[in-house]
């Protein structure tokens, strides 16, 4: 999430848009796992009940995701 130089936003309103700050989150969420993968660093996922890690080689990334540069 950057910073536009057009938004006229007190800092207030900004931290009160939850619709921003709900698509920034879903977005470094999806990337995680990605960024994970790429630096070859497993992951832990709540299964059943526990914590279980998933090595880089077996995470799955969805198509659609794409890093960051």
């Amino acid at each position: 999430m950057s910073a536009d130089p057009d938004d006229r936003r007190t800092p207030i309103e900004l931290e009160n848009d939850v619709a921003r700050a709900e698509k920034a989150l879903r977005e470094a969420v999806q990337e995680a796992p990605w960024r994970h993968k790429l630096a070859g660093s497993s992951v832990a996922v709540w299964r059943d009940g526990r914590v279980v890690w998933i090595p880089p080689e077996e995470i799955p990334v969805p198509p659609w995701v794409e890093p960051r540069p």
